[in-house]
């Protein structure tokens, strides 16, 4: 087993805990603010913390852009997101741990994806399947983008945490934001069968937009990129 397949795992776990965890145990305290802050920083410090050691993908929407960018092979991109599935599981089994005493199975109550009646703005299923394909898009075109061949890597990791952070303030009302399908099935599980159920298009909608995302890249890289 490679270190670099853990270290997605370790990193996946990470986000969902303390990203999920702000929002599951934090959330009245710190609101959405508070709540995309939490998710930013969590990828600003696995990217410095795991970076070297994997590239810090923590999300199988960013392997697939840098697989279709030819930065990694199937193998590696097929294996990268079954440890990312494993550590978003393995992240949201200790928040469950965590929170389990005054745990209450609505939707949202363990940082779990939603839309329409369960979402916090009420967004229905074509806002949230939209809002999903065209943040992860971004998301991942930053990515990308910042970890470039010419691109000033020093600071990827926080232009990457700072876009993922921007991204769950707009987001949070209409989903609690996924862009990242590890990060939404892990909570979902150990939330209730609605969740369950509606993960589906925090599954589908993030594969589709970083597949957009990859090509968004491809068209507008230059040739030193």
């Amino acid at each position: 087993m490679q270190k670099k397949y853990l270290a997605e795992l370790l990193g996946t776990a990470f986000l969902v805990l303390i990203g999920c965890g702000a929002a599951a145990i934090a959330g009245a305290y710190v609101g959405v603010l508070g709540i995309a802050f939490a998710f930013g920083i969590a990828v600003v410090v696995m990217a410095y913390a795991i970076g070297p050691i994997s590239g810090c993908h923590i999300n199988p929407a960013i392997t697939l852009g840098a697989y279709l960018d030819k930065r990694i092979s199937k193998v590696e991109a097929l294996n990268y997101v079954v440890y990312q599935f494993a550590g978003g599981i393995l992240g949201a089994f200790v928040l469950y741990v965590l929170v389990s005493n005054g745990f209450t199975r609505e939707v949202m109550s363990m940082g779990a994806n939603a839309y329409g009646a369960h979402s916090l703005g009420n967004y229905g299923i074509f806002a949230a399947f939209t809002a999903e394909v065209i943040f992860t898009a971004l998301f991942v075109f930053v990515v990308l983008a910042a970890t470039a061949k010419n691109a000033n890597t020093k600071f990827a990791g926080l232009a990457i945490g700072l876009a993922l952070f921007i991204i769950h303030i707009v987001c949070i009302p209409i989903t609690g934001t996924s862009v990242n399908p590890a990060r939404s099935f892990g909570p979902a599980l150990f939330t209730s069968i609605e969740a369950i159920w509606q993960s589906w298009l925090f599954i589908v909608a993030p594969f589709i937009g970083g597949a957009a995302g990859a090509f968004l890249w491809k068209f507008l890289r230059t040739e030193q990129s």
